[in-house]
């Protein structure tokens, strides 16, 4: 009971995973499959026994889930785990034959090229809302974790090993072509999923090491209203003592951060990285440095 109040089941999380497996359903169908495009996974294998078996894909799909969620229960061990994931697969799957009956079964556009980016685009998308939901579509993705866990190999190289045997035997069943497009889809699926999961990068980090610690941090006070962090440093070559100042800004304001520190001390040397989120460091409007305020 634990568990299930640690990680409940509220309506974004639900909102999130239903969105998710709708749209890798409709994946399926209007790229995926009309193209005969398999970049892995459970889909993938399922679009290369529809081939000879012309069965159902949501129902191999369903199928071919059933011992890898039995699976992924005994080794991950989580309710939580089960219960999202047991919906993605449910859902994703029933709606993969269901709205084979009303999608052209042509799909879209006959150019592979083009089947192929979309489908990376708008499964990595629907894998992305999943994932933001805590949850999992299934398939290889439970295998790939328990063979992680067990090994210590990194899960990037378990996917490459897992998909890859599937992208190769799509080679041998629809041609090395679709083979190739397939390995573009596998690729950019997982450049889509991690922009939905993590956002893009607007975020920018940035180091200030000057001589003028104090006069800059107050700048940024200011004028745009960030918290700053401090902290004593030494050159190693010219062995002075300076001070390291830290905070995170929005991208549109990098040019402000560096018109304060030019202006302030010309000396200053400025490093700005990206990042994806922060959280906190912002400053009331009404905030009102104290005088001759000392770094922390």
């Amino acid at each position: 009971m634990e568990t299930i109040k640690k990680f409940p089941l509220n309506w974004q999380t639900f909102f999130l995973l239903t969105v998710g497996s709708l749209i890798q359903a409709l994946n399926v169908n209007l790229f995926l499959a009309p193209a005969k495009i398999a970049p892995g996974g459970v889909s993938g294998t399922a679009i290369i026994i529809q081939e000879f078996t012309g069965w159902p894909l949501g129902l191999m799909i369903l199928a071919m889930n059933v011992p890898l969620l039995i699976l992924g229960y005994r080794s991950l061990g989580r309710f939580k785990f089960l219960t999202r994931t047991l919906y993605v697969v449910l859902l994703s799957s029933l709606c993969i034959d269901l709205f084979a009956r009303w999608l052209p079964p042509e799909g879209i556009t006959d150019d592979l090229l083009l089947n192929s980016l979309y489908a990376a685009i708008v499964g990595g998308i629907g894998n992305g809302l999943v994932y933001r939901g805590q949850g999992t579509a299934g398939g290889t993705s439970i295998l790939g974790r328990i063979v992680q866990l067990k090994t210590g190999i990194p899960i990037s190289q378990v996917y490459l090993f897992t998909d890859g045997i599937i992208v190769l035997i799509a080679g041998i069943v629809f041609g090395w072509e679709r083979a190739l497009y397939a390995l573009i889809t596998l690729f950019l699926w997982g450049v889509a999923s991690d922009q939905v999961l993590e956002g893009p990068s607007v975020v920018r980090t940035a180091f200030i090491i000057s001589d003028q610690p104090e006069a800059i941090a107050t700048a940024v006070f200011m004028r745009l209203g960030l918290g700053v962090t401090a902290w004593p440093a030494r050159g190693m070559f010219t062995e002075k003592e300076h001070t390291v100042l830290f905070c995170t800004i929005n991208r549109p304001d990098m040019h402000i951060l560096r018109q304060v520190v030019i202006e302030i001390d010309p000396h200053a040397f400025v490093v700005i990285g990206h990042g994806h989120q922060a959280i906190g460091g912002v400053l009331p409007r009404n905030f009102h440095p104290p005088e001759n305020k000392k770094s922390e």
